[in-house]
């Protein structure tokens, strides 16, 4: 059922899902854990977790996410902090600023917003002003 998500999950260095918000489901308030997330219904609030968060094709997010890694075949209205890999696949619609090591968009995804690379985990939140870095 969710064999080609669940691969890529995986193939990113994090065990299964644990927790599932089926296509049927709303949630309004905050999610926040230490496991892998999939989104197939309606979520308004912000997501927290250190795993991975998956948004399926039929999933909605309306809040900011901070994860290890971000998949996206749905649709999200919120700022991303990913601490390692941000995908837009093509059925995906971002609405956002992002912030992420890695970052791939599929052709035909929506992007809109803000995006920052950030080279390893520990950037995250880090700035640097290049107008007083004395290397060039």
């Amino acid at each position: 059922m969710f064999g080609g998500v669940k691969k890529k999950v995986e193939s990113a260095g994090n065990s299964d899902i644990e927790t599932i918000v089926g296509k049927n489901t709303a949630i309004k308030g905050e999610i926040s854990g230490s496991g892998n997330i999939r989104i197939d219904g309606r979520v308004e609030g912000d997501i927290a977790v250190s795993g991975s968060v998956v948004i399926g094709k039929t999933g909605e997010v309306v809040g900011n996410i901070k994860a290890a890694n971000l998949l996206v075949s749905g649709i999200i209205r919120g700022n991303i902090e990913a601490e390692s890999s941000l995908n837009i696949f093509a059925s995906g619609q971002l609405f956002g600023d992002t912030k992420a090591a890695s970052f791939s968009i599929e052709e035909g995804a929506v992007f809109r917003g803000r995006s920052e690379m950030c080279g390893k985990k520990a950037d995250i939140g880090e700035v640097v002003d290049i107008k007083k870095s004395k290397k060039a």
